[in-house]
């Protein structure tokens, strides 16, 4: 029965590793049009409990990405400089749109193995009643 613990353990951690991507993607998303704003990563790493790998993820510090802003000529714009320019943010919307949905398949693949191992543990105790 431990083995199906920790099993769970890992697919609920991928999720909640899968859902912190996911929030930062949709703040990308928010902010495609937001003068200044520079686009957020996140990456993922092991957890180590006692000196061992065990297969845990979690998300770790966000990064703002370095690539330089987008110059956007309006010289209406209230930001602009004596050009008629300003920077826009760095968010490519295709790359966030893939980037969600990568997470979204990750997340319902870690959701799906959940599931089989809850099966499992509820079929083994059924065998275990008889």
């Amino acid at each position: 029965m431990a083995d199906f613990s920790d099993a769970m353990r890992v697919t609920a951690s991928g999720m909640r590793a899968q859902a912190a991507r996911l929030r930062h993607v949709s703040e990308n998303i928010a902010n495609v049009d937001t003068p200044g704003y520079h686009r957020k990563t996140v990456s993922f790493q092991s957890i180590v409990e006692a000196g061992q790998e065990n297969g845990l993820v979690e998300a770790g510090r966000v990064q703002l990405d370095q690539t330089p802003l987008n110059e956007i000529y309006d010289p209406s714009h209230p930001m602009a400089d004596g050009n008629g320019n300003y920077e826009g943010s760095n968010v490519n919307l295709l790359i966030e749109i893939a980037d969600a949905r990568e997470a979204q398949r990750s997340y319902e693949a870690n959701l799906k193995l959940f599931d089989q191992v809850r099966q499992m543990s509820t079929s083994l105790m059924d065998i275990l009643r008889r």
